[in-house]
């Protein structure tokens, strides 16, 4: 199946690292993101996971749970987290999903069968509380996610998901947002009362609202 924004996400369960889930049970009324891996026992891999493992209170600050995904089996999971605990001085404390018949990856289209007919490529979604599809990013095998850009992507999600605005190029929590098209700039005026600056009249920044 082609997953698309705005598409309900997938329920599924599946064997993980901490034990078994049903993925909306496990997700409740949180934020979620799903992240798939080609292979454990990779190198890029290996630092991903490393970096989600040091951000693991970013996340949990934002209401996001966060699952990694390999088509490796459950044993090989847990071999390697010891691995990428030792080489990335860490503690992994979020669940990675052994799918090694390929029912979740098959799920959320992670298999490109023009990169690999068998290996996932490194697809992450972001998953709002109402099981909607809000963000897909996709990376081929060989380069690895930034994910100080996955949390700059989660703030922007759930600010706008709050208030009437958008967030600019190269956009960080604190700066300020765009006003919607939708929004009249009259009516603007009242709803933003930090201020609303009108560059032109499709075009209206305002100080973030919810700081």
């Amino acid at each position: 199946m082609s997953l698309r924004l705005g598409d309900t996400a997938p329920n599924f369960q599946a064997k993980t690292t901490v034990g078994d889930i049903d993925f909306y049970e496990y997700l409740g009324n949180s934020w979620g993101i799903l992240f798939s891996h080609p292979a454990d026992y990779t190198p890029v891999c290996t630092t991903e996971l490393g970096k989600t493992a040091l951000l693991q209170d970013e996340f949990a600050q934002r209401n996001v749970k966060v699952l990694a995904l390999s088509v490796d089996p459950l044993d090989k999971h847990l071999g390697w987290i010891n691995d990428i605990n030792e080489t990335q001085h860490v503690k992994v404390g979020f669940p990675i999903i052994a799918d090694d018949d390929r029912k979740v990856a098959l799920l959320y289209d992670f298999i490109h069968p023009n990169a690999s007919a068998t290996a996932t490529v490194r697809s992450l979604v972001i998953i709002a509380p109402d099981k909607t599809v809000k963000l897909i990013i996709t990376y081929p095998a060989s380069t690895g996610r930034n994910f100080v850009e996955v949390l700059r992507v989660v703030d922007s999600l759930q600010l706008t998901a709050n208030y009437s605005v958008a967030t600019p190029a190269d956009w960080k929590e604190g700066e300020d947002v765009i006003v919607v098209p939708a929004v009249s700039t009259e009516d603007a005026i009242k709803k933003f009362p930090k201020g609303v600056k009108v560059v032109k009249p499709y075009l209206r920044y305002t100080p973030q609202p919810n700081k």
